[in-house]
Formats: structure tokens, sequence, C-alpha cells
């Protein structure tokens, strides 16, 4: 049906490469596309080649920022400079920022551990976290990967490579359900696995 129609198949195959887009809906917004006003498209296009020439990694902590070094976050004077929380992705840290519970700093790490998909120490902000532990004034570290084998390993390797720095090391409470991510709790569980953190 679609060999008559090269333009098409070459927009399909480019939905098709954006994760977490779901096959069923790839066709749909296909046809979104197609039918919108051509100043609709102009305007969503130049949205995306503006965000992805002004948005860049903090250099600290790794979250999102635009047009200067360091994130709000890290700039901020009302946050907890010595309390560090590790988080795998950006949608991690908003649903914790979302909770209203948590003011100290972040550290994303990019990720987590999956050998089997070829993601190793050095595709992560690991060694960065490491150096930021031994060099700036750090009271605790609360790991915040998600409960899941890849998080569970990768907070692990990280606390097996602190073993000479005198830092108190939590991580969130129960409360987060196995298996599941941090991006689609919700509030309330969020803030009681916060405020339960056990030792790690």
């Amino acid at each position: 049906m679609f060999t008559q129609l090269p333009a098409l198949q070459k927009l399909i195959r480019q939905l098709q490469r954006v994760p977490y887009l779901a096959s069923k809906n790839i066709y749909r917004i296909a046809c979104y596309f197609l039918t919108s006003d051509d100043k609709q498209i102009e305007a969503f296009c130049q949205a995306i080649l503006e965000a992805k020439k002004n948005i860049k990694h903090c250099s600290l902590c790794y979250n999102w920022t635009e047009h200067q070094e360091l994130c709000s976050i890290c700039l901020s004077e009302k946050r907890d400079k010595r309390i560090i929380c590790v988080v795998e992705t950006w949608h991690d840290l908003w649903a914790l920022e979302n909770a209203g519970q948590y003011l100290g700093v972040y550290h994303v790490l990019g990720g987590a551990l999956c050998p089997l998909e070829g993601i190793g120490p050095d595709h992560l902000t690991i060694k960065q976290l490491l150096v930021r532990l031994t060099t700036a004034e750090v009271d605790e570290l609360i790991f915040a990967t998600n409960p899941t084998p890849e998080g569970e390993a990768t907070a692990s390797y990280i606390h097996a490579k602190m073993n000479k720095i005198p830092i108190k090391v939590s991580r969130l409470a129960s409360g987060v359900p196995i298996g599941a991510s941090l991006e689609y709790m919700d509030r309330v569980t969020i803030s009681k696995a916060l405020l339960g953190r056990q030792p790690f």
C-alpha cells in the first residue's frame, strides 16, 4: 500500500526510531503531521531545533539547563548542597521534584548499568559523581535509582566505589513498588519513600 508513497514511508521510519512511542500511534501521528497546517509543522520543527541547540546538561549534576552552565537547582541558595540524591534520568528527578519534599541537590546518572544493552560505568556519569563526592562538602548521598535489577546493580556498584568516602549513604524507603519507575509514581508514594529512607 505504501510502496507508492516513499515520503510517507520515510516519515514512518523516522517515527519508529523514537523511543517510548507506541507502534499503534505511529500512523496516527503521521496522519496528524500530514493534515496539520504548514505553519504548525514549521513551529513544531523549530521548537525541536531550538531545544536541541539551547538545552544542555548542567556541568555539575547533569540535569537539563538552558543558557547557563549550572541548572536552577544547583544555583538555588535554598537547596542543601550537602545532600545529593542520585537518580537515573531527568524523568526521575522531575518526579521527585513534583513530590515537593526534597530540598537537597541531585546527580543524574543518565541511565543504569545494563551489560546486555552494552551500558557500562563509562556510559554513565558515575566518575563525575565520585569526583564530586571527594571535592565537595557532602554529608549524605541518597540512592534513588529505580527498584529494578539494573537500578539495584547501579546503586551497589557506586556504593562499592565509595568505600573510602566517609559520608552517610541511604536509599529510598519501601513504598516504592518493585519493578516500577519513579516517573510513573504518585506524589504520596514518592514523599513517603523519601521521608522513610533507610541506610544502604
